[in-house]
């Protein structure tokens, strides 16, 4: 902890290792087996659970920039097991909304990522250099944002999803799918992905066929929808994330 500043009130458990010139502020709870590097700021209310790691210049909890933000005492909450390496930058919720960032356990966030301001992110995400979440954002589980990723805000992108290099994303992105370019637009299924996690080839060549009557077949939306839901009789555990991420859309589907 040399030349560090902590803030008496913080709660640090006893294994944490914090390097040199870190500033931890009042209202912040850090877990076991954490680890800072140098200069790494951390202010609360901020709750980190075990097993996390801060590269050099991130910066966790900060104040949103949000103009409507007036000081209120909102918060973040961390899961495990995350990495966030250098200069990424996580900021607190909004009264407006649920007043909380909330991120899950197992993520890695690369260089200069940024988590804005109520956005839920679960687990075993990866967000590569320079992505980016504006405010309101939920990204579900084995998502990959492609570096320098852009997401509007309120958007929602579903489990298993990707994105490529430089791709801006207006509108929500179905559990599976692959987007890429600026502004993004489909480009095919995270078959890769499905792959590294195990999913057979029956449910792959099931979500293929999904994917299909979504962006292929030229059927309205909601038709579209009613056909998938004919296409899940057996209950498919992925087809029906897909069809969730579908029907629970908010800002519209990319499509």
């Amino acid at each position: 902890m040399t030349n560090s500043v902590i803030d008496p009130s913080a709660k640090i458990d006893q294994s944490v290792i914090i390097g040199p010139f870190c500033v931890i502020g009042p209202d912040v709870e850090i877990g076991p087996d954490c680890i800072l590097h140098s200069h790494v700021v951390i202010k609360g209310p901020t709750k980190i659970s075990s097993g996390n790691i801060f590269y050099q210049f991130s910066t966790i909890g900060e104040d949103t920039p949000d103009k409507k933000y007036n000081g209120e005492a909102t918060s973040l909450e961390i899961g495990s097991n995350n990495i966030f390496r250098e200069g990424v930058t996580v900021h607190r919720g909004t009264v407006q909304d649920k007043s909380k960032t909330i991120i899950g356990s197992d993520n890695l966030f690369m260089a200069y990522s940024h988590i804005a301001h109520d956005c839920l992110v679960g687990d075993q995400n990866v967000f590569a250099n320079n992505a980016g979440l504006a405010g309101h954002v939920t990204v579900g589980n084995n998502v990959i944002l492609g570096a320098v990723t852009l997401v509007h805000q309120f958007c929602s992108l579903g489990d298993h999803s990707f994105t490529g290099l430089n791709t801006l994303i207006t509108m929500d992105v179905p559990a599976f799918v692959k987007v890429a370019a600026n502004p993004a637009r489909p480009i095919g299924l995270n078959t890769v992905g499905m792959q590294r996690n195990n999913f057979d080839t029956d449910t792959v060549n099931l979500i293929k066929k999904a994917y299909r009557t979504i962006y292929r077949k030229g059927y309205s939306l909601d038709d579209a929808i009613k056909r998938l839901h004919a296409l899940n009789q057996d209950e498919n555990p992925a087809l029906t994330t897909f069809i969730s991420s579908i029907e629970r859309s908010q800002r519209g589907l990319l499509r």
